[in-house]
């Protein structure tokens, strides 16, 4: 769950914190927001304090304080510093963090939401807060994101994943892949799920922006969910509305959910390297379009801003059907040319 603003106190410096709370209040910034911006900067500081040796040299990335940046710190921060944090991010940063099998090098879509938490940062002490005289970033630029097709699981793919959960948490697992396979929703949006959001066989959902949206249910989901809540752990009292609970009787995280969905995309002898959570959700939006689901439905599903960001899905379409074609056995056949023609004759 998000993290409360005051719980910021114990290590963010007050500028730091008066940066979250006007994005917070007069931008309007969603709390999921405001923490992602918070860890994102924190990691920043903790980098330039660390290539500028003000720490032991030995001392982790990740214990490094912060509660001592002030404005003096700020204004001696360069372009060359965030050059400096970027390279790092793309090349030592653990993807998974605590884990002991990580990959390192974030990919270029983390990148820019942390460049883009870098700019608003400093565009608010330079515009805003009047604090920095120049800013140090204006010319950063976010790092080029490579456009390509939604990767997705095929109808037969998505019954083999459904059907390799197994073990002592199989009926809430099988219930958290339906959601996913059915719903299109974001991880983060399943792991947000109340049991007070459900009414009948719709399920509210908070997505991106605190914006709600209505999702309907078909059976294969309210079969999942007749089957897991009976065998629901009974969780903490500060989680007793979460719909999963995991084996701690927390609220399941994000993480988690993550992990598992990898771990039965193995199980089912499909690629881990190329599925993910994510791609469940580019999955149940590749099949309802491919069976008939028109794109403005569509949109109100995944709960897109812009239809232009759900017309990705018809370019899935059409590249199926351009794919298709060239399959065609009779693709290969060329035509007789006339010379040929005239040849035979001869």
């Amino acid at each position: 769950m998000d993290k409360p603003m005051s719980e910021y106190a114990a290590d963010a410096p007050r500028v730091l914190r008066d940066f979250l709370t006007y994005i917070s209040t007069i931008q309007g910034k969603s709390a999921k927001t405001a923490h992602e911006y918070y860890l994102d900067l924190r990691l920043f500081f903790r980098v330039v304090k660390h290539n500028k040796r003000l720490v032991p040299k030995e001392t982790p990335i990740d214990q490094i304080p912060i509660n001592d940046i002030d404005v003096g710190f700020l204004r001696e921060i360069t372009l060359s510093d965030a050059y400096d944090y970027l390279e790092y991010m793309s090349g030592e940063r653990p993807t998974q963090q605590n884990s002991t099998a990580t990959d390192y090098g974030l990919n270029s879509t983390s990148r820019a939401r942390k460049v883009s938490a870098i700019r608003a940062f400093f565009r608010y002490l330079t515009d805003k807060k009047h604090v920095l005289e120049v800013n140090p970033v204006s010319n950063l630029e976010s790092p080029t994101i490579r456009k390509s097709l939604p990767v997705y699981l095929t109808t037969d793919d998505s019954v083999r994943l459904l059907e390799s959960v197994q073990g002592e948490y199989a009926e809430r697992d099988y219930c958290i892949l339906t959601l996913f396979l059915n719903c299109g929703l974001r991880v983060s949006e399943l792991v947000g799920l109340n049991l007070s959001d459900f009414q009948g066989d719709t399920v509210r959902v908070l997505g991106k922006g605190n914006k709600e949206r209505t999702v309907y249910l078909n059976d294969a989901c309210r079969l999942a969910l007749e089957a897991y809540l009976p065998k629901r752990l009974t969780p903490h009292d500060k989680d007793k509305n979460a719909l999963f609970v995991s084996r701690n009787r927390n609220r399941i995280n994000v993480q988690t959910v993550k992990w598992l969905v990898k771990k039965y995309i193995g199980q089912a002898g499909l690629d881990t390297q190329k599925y993910s959570a994510h791609k469940l959700r580019h999955t149940a939006a590749t099949l309802m379009y491919q069976n008939g689901v028109d794109i403005r439905t569509l949109q109100n599903i995944l709960g897109h801003t812009s239809v232009n960001t759900t017309m990705i899905y018809t370019h899935i379409e059409d590249s199926s059907l351009r794919e298709a074609a060239a399959k065609n056995p009779l693709a290969s056949v060329k035509p007789h040319t006339s010379d040929k023609k005239e040849k035979e004759e001869a």
